[in-house]
């Protein structure tokens, strides 16, 4: 059975009462062991990151104070690597406060402290205070500092930095990282970006990170939560809700968005089957079976070209002309491209006439009894084209009233022409 070593820290007031303690050069020293330990050279250094170190040695022992900031903070020493205390004995022994202690020894109540009183920027110095309970590599062997004080260590190596970050700062920039982060799957998101939640959580983890570097962290809370984040990854519940609310979109597309929903909702299917897995394969089948395509690249997808509703896209030929609607560039045969048929705003075909017949499917666009393909133009100028405009030639008598095709046969070559002139009274106002 290990036998539990109690080891405590007893840490005196540097200044007690009548007897105050005083230095008028400067200095660097500290109780070891309840003994007085005193540096006879010592000295700072700041690392291109800013770091600061602060080095106090006799001729065979060094003690060396190591935080992430210059600034007149205090640092807890014991939970993060970036603040350190270190005592090297005669023998070449290192003591860290990094270094744990064994599972038979506890220690009470910390590992200690490192203190910057004052920075003096004009003559480069720093003054402040130490104490500590530092352990060898086994985590058996331990020395306390107590007492411990340096006074004017001038700056040998480095330069102050522009810039200064402290817990503070650290601090308020874990909390914007963790509003970003949390915005990434806000409730009010239809979706939850799987990049966009990456890359947040990561930053998130960093600024953490950061935090417990400027900050300490004592009781494991940050790191927890830093674990707790794990790999930055959507979760399967998360990525299976994103595929649910893309196939809700995907059923409803219209002509106009399909395009988008289709590969939106190829997308979700993919991600479901990353985070969730497809054991039996029915995640696959679904993106198998999924049509986004536009054969005849004339803006309607195959999706849509089913006109007659029987689920196959090869049977329907809308003009006769012996080409399927989703392989036929001018579905309805009037002469105008179905990519060049009237769309509304969002892209979706117009009925020009309201007759049921979208303008991509209806020979007579205009419903003026002339088919589409034989009216060229815009006899009256005013900006539609004669085969969309019901009234050709502006003289408020609609197409369809002045015998523009008596045989009914859509073609208008045999229109009355009442007064003889050659132009047949329908494009003549």
């Amino acid at each position: 059975m290990k036998k539990l070593i109690l080891l405590s820290l007893v840490f005196l007031t540097l200044y007690g009462c009548g007897d105050e303690v005083q230095f008028n050069t400067p200095a660097f020293q500290g109780d070891r062991e309840n003994v007085l330990w005193r540096a006879k050279a010592f000295s700072a250094s700041i690392s291109a990151e800013g770091f600061l170190t602060i080095t106090g040695s006799n001729t065979s022992e060094k003690v060396i104070l190591s935080i992430p900031s210059v600034s007149e903070s205090t640092f807890i020493l014991g939970d993060v690597e970036a603040i350190e205390a270190q005592y090297i004995d005669g023998f070449g022994t290192t003591f860290s406060t990094n270094n744990k202690p064994d599972e038979s020894v506890s220690i009470y109540p910390e590992l200690g402290e490192i203190v910057i009183e004052e920075i003096d920027y004009t003559l480069r110095t720093f003054t402040g205070t130490y104490r500590f309970l530092a352990f060898d590599a086994s985590g058996l062997n331990s020395v306390g500092f107590t007492n411990g004080i340096f006074y004017r260590v001038p700056l040998v190596f480095g330069e102050f930095p522009t810039t200064i970050t402290t817990c503070e700062d650290s601090e308020m920039a874990a909390d914007v990282a963790l509003l970003a982060y949390e915005a990434t799957f806000a409730s009010e998101l239809d979706f939850i970006d799987s990049d966009a939640y990456e890359a947040s959580c990561t930053a998130y983890i960093d600024a953490l990170s950061d935090q417990r570097t400027f900050c300490g962290d004592p009781d494991d809370a940050l790191q927890s939560i830093i674990d707790g984040l794990g790999v930055c990854q959507i979760t399967c519940e998360q990525a299976t809700a994103n595929r649910v609310e893309a196939e809700s979109q995907y059923v409803t597309a219209t002509i106009g968005n399909f395009d988008e929903k289709c590969a939106q909702y190829l997308l979700y299917l993919q991600e479901q089957i990353e985070f969730c897995g497809d054991v039996d394969g029915s995640i696959q089948a679904d993106i198998d079976s999924l049509n986004c395509d536009d054969d005849d690249d004339d803006g309607v997808p195959n999706a849509f070209e089913d006109f007659n509703g029987d689920g196959d896209i090869t049977n329907d030929d809308t003009d006769g002309d012996g080409i399927a609607n989703y392989l036929d560039t001018d579905d309805d045969g009037d002469g105008v491209l179905t990519v060049d048929e009237a769309v509304d705003a969002d892209g979706n075909p117009i009925d020009t006439d309201g007759d049921g017949d979208v303008n991509y499917l209806d020979n007579d666009d205009d419903g003026d009894g002339l088919f589409s393909n034989f009216e060229t133009g815009d006899t009256d100028g005013n900006g539609v084209a004669d085969y969309l405009d019901n009234d050709d030639d502006g003289d408020t008598i609609l197409t369809i009233n002045e015998n523009a095709d008596p045989n009914a046969d859509g073609n208008p070559v045999d229109a009355i022409d009442t007064d003889s002139d050659g132009t047949p009274d329908y494009l003549q106002a």
